[in-house]
């Protein structure tokens, strides 16, 4: 397993519309993990909730969380951050259209009129892990030889 990567040496994995990994913890101290749509842009993650979702009480009571974005296929690529969730004042019904069109594309925008009521957060790293198994496969292939 290749360790110690940035998010720049994982290609389009971050691109992709995979769905991400979120952990927040819940009163009892306990890890509650969903999944969500997200987006990295300009070195963090965004995630949007609708207005009344749990996470967002887990989150105002406590903001730190982790996600988790990896790909099911060779080579395994995936991105770990951990950090404090931030509440911005970016349009939760445009970031929502944006992710919907990512997500399942053109047309799915329409599910989210300006009148949709949300949160977008943001995850800022602390603590950032990248890895994927592209020398364990490169080492199987030479050996298949």
């Amino acid at each position: 397993m290749r360790r110690s990567l940035a998010p720049s040496d994982l290609g389009d994995l971050i691109g992709q519309p995979l769905l991400a990994i979120l952990a927040t913890r819940l009163s009892d101290g306990s890890t509650l993990l969903s999944p969500v749509w997200h987006e990295w842009a300009g070195g963090e993650f965004c995630v949007c909730m609708p207005e009344g979702d749990p996470k967002l009480a887990q989150i105002r009571r406590d903001p730190r969380v982790s996600i988790v974005v990896a790909e099911n296929a060779l080579p395994y690529r995936g991105i770990e951050v951990r950090g404090a969730a931030s509440f911005t004042s970016e349009p939760y019904a445009a970031t929502m259209r944006r992710l919907a069109l990512r997500y399942f594309g053109p047309g799915a925008d329409e599910f989210y009129p300006d009148t949709a009521v949300g949160v977008v957060i943001r995850i800022v790293p602390e603590r950032l892990r990248c890895w994927d198994f592209a020398d364990d496969m490169a080492a199987l292939q030479g050996a298949g030889q």
